[in-house]
């Protein structure tokens, strides 16, 4: 074989890049250069951690609108009479509720409509503090102002504002967000409930064609709305054609009520929902309309108006830009379940720590029993659970704090982001809090089962928070349907949302070939260094999305766009997930490094990294089919994820206590901080020991 001397030199220059490559990977990441580096603290390496300063602890977690949240506390602690009971009938809980919103309301000084506009998070700190008093009452106000004051200021133009604010404002104006339907919920766009303009007497004409078109699960329709915000194919009559033309979903206000006697207005046929597994508080209803007249001026036209002579007008050049528009108005209420979601979880994890911290059983040969917060099995039940409440916290309060941006800047960059962050976060913080809710209630043995303790009742107000605000397979294929269009654009060279942003620079490196030294990397400094985990989780995610882009359009070819989606659903789902996962941890690892306090800064860590490596061990598997994690790694990780659980439980009582939730807000017996046992043998009757003679 010849001689090549411009091969010999390729092969000299191919080494020394490899060689090169390799002494990064080999480096200590202390040693890499600084731009490549994570702001990183300090590993807690202590056999026992704690936390030296439980009120800057305290302080850091309950973010600038606790003082809101302890106002709604204090309110309903100061009157027994609006508290509800363990055992209520649905009636009785439906006239509660409303009572309870009026005296906050009217009697609190607590004016939840106004927040939604002057400052959101203000409003969502409110909706998430009425929520552990009663989850109801949190989605009752969430009907009520998010919903159906929502839609119509959001909706609406300054004549609305004017006509409906006050009262929507002090409840002389109880309304619904009659959106879902019989037939259809998600699909909106398939709504099929008719709003035909007369031309002749200059009012639109509501009507239910089927039974099909019948909105379903409205929320305060039953009993106690006046008003319902109405959505419906808007049909305009066609002087080419002599028919109607569909010119797409909007939404119109429809009196349902008498403003004074109460009685159901002609046309309008109400049914009750009745008993539903949780929520019970809250009057969900359906709803029929038979050719209801209303005037031309309660369409809420901001997207889209009609005139006096039937014109439609439209800042907006399609139907689908329109459609976009409304819904995107309308995502506080995912912004808003996402946050009340966490607020269940703490309730839910804050029972069950206290609880087995509480509760002994067992113990070594001849001595005193141990808690059962000691046991490991318990321990991996609950402190990767608690180590995700403060995820999550952290997580939603960024939602929050972006929503609140969105609204004040109306920016279109911020108004994509969250609208996909919404939907992602939402869907699984409310899937994750759902199973948590069942763990907690195992973890807490029989007395887990009393209605008292109230898992029962978060298990069940809860579940639905899965379905309403978008079905959480919907949402994550949204997730995930927006991730393949930035990736789209990161090859067109368009611009990334926010969330999306890493994409930019890193999915080259991540899609690149796995390094077998850094695959066995097992050392603690280098698992619990934020970058290796951050890199980790956005491995997965670029490759899940490069190899469902590529699936996509394999099967495209032959099953069409829909039958190629239908085909890779899963591979989609679980690469939204991947990608909520890491924003999740983006945000920990944020709050972690801003935190002032340097005792609550190295606990957050400790917490950090148990939420990081938990989420790598449960998809190891994902990892070892690819080698990006070698065997002996795998290992230390789960070795390491167990010692941290272990750490956890050490300062698992001053986590609990940083969420600074009192015990007339917990309300479980099994979670009182004191005399917790006298509390639950009392509740069911018993009467407390007399205190003993001192002669």
């Amino acid at each position: 074989m010849e001689n090549n001397p411009v091969a010999a030199e390729d092969d000299r220059a191919r080494s020394l890049r490899r060689m090169r490559r390799l002494s990064l990977h080999l480096a200590e990441p202390s040693l890499l250069p600084a731009e490549r580096q994570l702001a990183t603290v300090p590993c807690a390496r202590a056999k026992r951690v704690s936390v030296a300063n439980p009120a800057a602890f305290a302080a850091y977690m309950r973010g600038k609108h606790w003082d809101v949240q302890v106002r709604v506390f204090e309110f309903f602690r100061s009157r027994p009479d609006l508290q509800t009971p363990i055992e209520i009938p649905m009636a009785d809980h439906r006239e509660l509720c409303l009572r309870q919103l009026r005296a906050l309301v009217r009697e609190g000084g607590v004016r939840p409509f106004r927040y939604v506009f002057e400052d959101p998070g203000v409003y969502f700190a409110v909706a998430q503090a009425a929520g552990s008093v009663d989850m109801s009452l949190g989605i009752k106000m969430g009907v009520q102002y998010s919903l159906w004051g929502g839609s119509v200021i959001n909706l609406g133009t300054q004549k609305h504002k004017e006509m409906f604010f006050d009262g929507i404002d002090n409840l002389d104006y109880p309304g619904c967000f009659a959106m879902t339907e019989l037939h259809h919920g998600s699909n909106v766009q398939g709504l099929q409930t008719t709003a035909t303009f007369d031309i002749a007497t200059d009012e639109f004409i509501i009507n239910t064609p089927n039974d099909g078109a019948i909105k379903w699960w409205i929320g305060n329709a039953a009993l106690h709305g006046k008003f319902a915000t109405v959505f419906a194919k808007l049909l305009l009559p066609s002087q080419e054609t002599g028919g109607v033309t569909d010119m797409g979903i909007h939404a119109f206000i429809v009196p349902i009520r008498d403003l004074k006697t109460h009685q159901t207005l002609p046309g309008v046929e109400i049914r009750d929902c009745g008993h539903k597994v949780g929520l019970n508080g809250v009057d969900n209803g359906a709803l029929k309309f038979s050719f209801v007249r209303i005037p031309r001026d309660n369409l809420l036209n901001r997207f889209g108006d009609v005139s006096r002579d039937g014109k439609y007008t439209s800042s907006l050049p399609s139907v689908s830009k329109r459609f976009a528009a409304m819904l995107g108005e309308l995502v506080g209420g995912r912004v808003g379940l996402g946050y009340s979601s966490v607020n269940v979880l703490q309730l839910a994890v804050t029972i069950a720590v206290r609880y087995s911290l509480l509760r002994q059983q067992f113990g070594p040969p001849k001595q005193p029993e141990v808690c059962i917060l000691d046991y490991q099995s318990q321990q991996q039940k609950l402190m990767p659970m608690l180590a995700s409440t403060y995820a999550f916290h952290f997580a939603s309060r960024y939602m929050v704090e972006n929503y609140t941006e969105m609204k004040k800047t109306h920016d279109e960059q911020i108004v994509s982001d969250v609208h996909a962050l919404s939907a992602g976060l939402k869907s699984y913080i409310t899937s994750y809090t759902a199973k948590s809710l069942s763990i907690c209630r195992e973890a807490c043995g029989g007395h887990g089962y009393a209605a008292v303790n109230r898992f029962g009742s978060l298990r069940n107000d809860h579940d639905i928070f899965q379905t309403f605000e978008g079905d959480n397979t919907v949402l994550l294929q949204q997730v995930a349907g927006d991730l393949l269009k930035q990736y789209k654009e990161k090859f067109q060279g368009g611009t990334l949302s926010v969330t999306w942003n890493y994409l930019r620079d890193s999915m080259g490196t991540y899609l690149s070939q796995p390094n077998p030294v850094t695959a066995r990397w097992e050392g603690e400094d280098h698992l619990r260094d934020p970058k290796f985990q951050l890199d980790a989780f956005r491995y997965r995610t670029s490759r899940l999305l490069q190899t469902a882009a590529m699936r996509l359009r394999k099967h495209t070819k032959t099953l069409g766009s829909f039958g190629a989606w239908n085909r890779c659903l899963n591979h989609l789902l679980t690469l939204a997930e991947s990608h909520i996962e890491s924003v999740i941890l983006v945000k920990f690892i944020e709050a972690v490094n801003n935190c002032p306090d340097n005792s609550t800064r190295t606990v957050l860590k400790l917490v950090c990294d148990l939420y990081a490596l938990d989420r790598i061990w449960n998809d190891i598997g994902t990892y070892r089919n690819v080698d990006y994690v070698a065997p002996n790694k795998a290992k230390a990780i789960q070795k390491l994820r167990d010692y941290l659980c272990f750490q956890l439980r050490t300062v698992a009582k001053e986590l609990i206590d940083a969420f600074d939730l009192p015990d007339h807000v917990t309300r479980a017996p099994i979670a009182m901080q004191s005399q917790a046992y006298t509390n639950y043998t009392q509740q069911v009757g018993f009467q407390p020991e007399p205190a003993p003679v001192v002669l």
